[in-house]
């Protein structure tokens, strides 16, 4: 009796495994949801870390303005800076690359208003 060399290798089996692993990562990345402003920062050369929690203001590619994730009018936004400490508090600005420059300047020129000294931009 002879036997048959064995040139082939039967690949059913590990395309049944890969499916199964692709559905379940497709089932599972479904329920996955993902709370951010979609914001594309502008890049920068220099990188800073902060120590403290800062307090964030965003202003997304429609112009609309967000304080920690929180969409607010600009009036609303003056209302909130106000109850903040502009000699101990860290606000962090980050904007959209296509955001008019309007929108960012008059952030910048309320947080400077109120004295606030601890200003960040967050760039990539």
């Amino acid at each position: 009796m002879r036997r048959k060399a064995f040139t082939e290798i039967n690949v059913v089996p590990f395309i049944d495994i890969v499916l199964v692993l692709l559905v379940i990562v497709l089932a599972t990345a479904s329920f996955i949801n993902q709370k951010s402003i979609k914001v594309d920062l502008p890049t920068a050369s220099s990188k800073k870390i902060t120590e403290k929690k800062a307090m964030v203001i965003s202003i997304d590619k429609s112009g609309k303005y967000y304080y920690n994730k929180i969409p607010l009018s600009i009036k609303n936004l003056e209302v909130e800076l106000k109850k903040l400490d502009p000699k101990k508090d860290i606000i962090s600005l980050q904007t959209d690359q296509k955001t008019e420059f309007q929108k960012f300047v008059s952030i910048i020129d309320i947080l400077k208003s109120r004295g606030f000294k601890n200003i960040s931009v967050i760039t990539k």
